[in-house]
């Protein structure tokens, strides 16, 4: 069947932005202040800024952060346009760079978030999915993420699946935004 969802929850859509959008996109995220991902006395290869708010992985609690800049709030409403949901409530970006050989290990975003909202420039790259079946061994599927488009995770895809993004040997950067859980609205908002 074309353009059936890979699992329950999980949606994607090519050409969310146009190659100048890219270009640009690309050139504002570079001029944050991008820093090392740490978790957990861990620094990983990819580079990161969050706005809205951040969440520290060594303390494991969420902070206010600068507000979501200007020229993001366009990108923002089109991603909540495309998840159909207000785009006011999504309270959190992440901008990410991968330089070669970065990528994300197995995990489900903090609970204090909802909807996940996000988008790749660059190279491509694969998304993996993953869940733990009863009797032992993993259920497994991936998505990939073309340059340009979007993916939403909402329901069984963002809950009961884990997520990785698999490492690349060109740079990649992604815009996430995300919603704040019922758990997340009464400590964040």
């Amino acid at each position: 069947m074309f353009d059936a969802p890979v699992l329950t929850g999980l949606a994607s859509r090519s050409g969310i932005v146009d190659e100048a959008e890219e270009r640009a996109l690309v050139a504002a995220i570079d001029a944050t202040d991008l820093t090392p991902f740490r978790f957990q006395g861990w620094m990983g290869r990819r580079l990161t800024s969050s706005f809205g708010f951040s969440y520290d992985f060594e303390t494991q609690r969420a902070a206010r952060a600068d507000p979501i800049p200007d020229w993001l709030l366009p990108i923002r409403d089109r991603m909540a346009a495309f998840a159909g949901i207000d785009a006011g409530s999504l309270i959190q970006a992440l901008l990410i760079r991968y330089d070669p050989g970065a990528g994300i290990g197995w995990h489900r975003d903090r609970p204090i978030y909802e909807r996940v909202v996000g988008f790749s420039l660059g190279a491509p790259a694969d998304m993996r999915f993953r869940r733990r079946r009863p009797k032992g061994g993993f259920d497994r599927v991936s998505l990939p993420l073309e340059p340009r488009g979007a993916y939403h995770l909402s329901g069984e895809a963002r809950h009961d699946w884990e997520h990785s993004i698999v490492e690349t040997d060109r740079t990649r950067w992604s815009v996430t935004v995300r919603s704040a859980s019922a758990r997340g609205r009464a400590i964040l908002v």
